[in-house]
């Protein structure tokens, strides 16, 4: 294989840009697909527009925007973008079929990398469809790179270390933050101290956030959830109440909260689809979802064709760069430009690091294990699956006849059939089977091609070219 053949990255996030310069560092030109404007992904992309400062960003998060532009800036003779532009899935062997530009075109690849990251996780409940409900990471979107407050007066829901981080963020920016719900218990986080202290800087990253919600008398509550959100062309009020340990809601004890606006956030997925699309092998994961089945240098089933980042498994950015680098190495080493001893000796550095970030974040994942409390939050009216209009009750109709799997659900309900192709009901649709003692061959959503939808225009052009 030639030094010259660009290898091709689907993802301009952290691990798809730590994979480009670890491979211009060793003159191995890359081609870096990316649906945006700008590389860095959702948590290093940063402002769409210029601006002179950045008050609402704290500055190790501005620190770790810099180092991804600094790492690109070094080798970027080596990488070449492709921005704002979509693949839409395998076109024959070898080619990938993209948006761009206004029109459709293919790319060749030898070796492949995927960075395509994840989504959030929905989880409906009564209200969730109102203007004003989102998602905890589209709330931040909305500061980081929209530069827009999403609320004038805000609460933020769900679980996690994002939960501190934004309501930091929003308090920076303006928004009066009346309170954070943090649905798992304080003490399950204590007996994680150890997990946490692999990544001291983080935890004290943490820590400092904490003491600055406090010194604003932002209210923090562990042990409480959302139940449902009311009002009506828009949101104008939220119920919270304490959640047991399964995170079952004491309705005794629920409050109103004013608000014009919450971020909700109990997780993400691994957005693999394109990778289900090209015939890679996956396993089910409780904390991911679906991920693809890999070795040791983030290999997939395809040969020459690697996942990394949070497609491969939730771990965060700083793993997600040790990935990036990983799978890099090992297509220099494979072209090579590296002897095995020497590719080893980096790629143990590398690993220690993520062992350490992974013992980190399986403390956090224990601590925001979500709890089967979270399926009993809809309605039986509560639509789902909002593509198809499906509600709460025709999945568990369809369960209680007999449905043991995905596949059979989407035929009886048609969720996973709209234009998201089941990435905001599947999680849920999943859960709901496991619930009911079915937690064995119950299957996925199938993404189909293509993985957006094709305007006419698009096509129109491409057969004009061809005639």
């Amino acid at each position: 294989m030639k030094k010259s053949n660009p290898v091709v990255i689907v993802g301009g996030g952290p691990s798809g840009t730590a994979a480009a310069a670890m491979l211009g560092k060793y003159q191995i030109p890359s081609i870096i697909i990316d649906e945006t404007s700008k590389i860095g992904g959702v948590i290093y992309r940063g402002p769409l527009r210029n601006t002179a400062t950045l008050p609402h960003l704290d500055d190790n998060l501005q620190r770790a925007m810099s180092a991804l532009r600094t790492r690109y800036e070094k080798h970027k003779s080596f990488i070449e973008l492709k921005l704002q532009t979509r693949v839409l899935g395998p076109e024959g062997d070898q080619h990938l079929l993209l948006s761009e530009g206004g029109g459709l075109t293919t790319l060749e690849h030898n070796e492949l990398i995927l960075a395509t990251g994840c989504h959030e996780r929905s989880v409906p409940f009564p209200g969730w469809q109102l203007p004003g409900v989102m998602l905890l990471g589209g709330v931040q979107l909305q500061i980081k790179s929209g530069l827009v407050k999403p609320g004038s007066k805000m609460a933020l829901l769900g679980t996690g270390p994002l939960l501190p981080l934004v309501a930091c963020q929003l308090h920076k920016a303006g928004v009066d933050v009346v309170g954070v719900y943090e649905a798992s218990a304080f003490n399950k986080l204590a007996k994680e101290a150890v997990a946490l202290l692999h990544k001291p800087k983080l935890t004290l990253n943490g820590l400092s956030m904490m003491s600055y919600l406090k010194k604003h008398q932002i209210p923090f509550h562990y042990g409480h959830g959302i139940v449902s959100a009311q009002g009506g062309k828009y949101l104008e009020q939220v119920s919270v109440a304490p959640y047991d340990d399964q995170w079952r809601p004491n309705m005794s004890q629920a409050k109103p909260l004013d608000v014009d606006a919450i971020g909700v956030g109990y997780g993400f997925v691994a957005r693999t689809q394109l990778a289900m699309l090209l015939g890679i092998e996956h396993d089910y994961s409780k904390v991911s979802g679906y991920i693809p089945t890999l070795d040791d240098n983030y290999q997939s089933s395809q040969k020459n064709t690697y996942v990394v980042g949070d497609s491969s498994g939730l771990l965060g950015a700083d793993a997600a760069i040790c990935e990036g680098q990983i799978a890099a190495l090992n297509i220099v080493h494979q072209r090579g430009l590296l002897d095995s001893a020497s590719m080893e000796k980096e790629k143990r550095k590398i690993e220690r690091k993520h062992a350490r970030i992974k013992r980190f974040r399986f403390g956090f994942d224990r601590f925001s294990a979500r709890q089967t409390g979270l399926l009993d939050l809809p309605q039986d009216d509560t639509v789902v699956c909002r593509c198809e209009q499906a509600t709460k009750k025709q999945l568990t109709d369809a369960i209680a006849e007999g449905v043991k799997d995905l596949t059979t659900l989407k035929m009886r309900t048609r969720i996973g059939m709209g234009d998201c192709q089941g990435k905001t009901c599947s999680s849920y649709a999943l859960d709901l089977l496991h619930q009911a003692g079915h937690d064995k061959n119950t299957g996925v959503i199938k993404p189909r091609f293509p993985l957006d939808p094709i305007p006419f225009t698009f096509m129109e052009e491409t057969l004009n070219e061809q005639v």
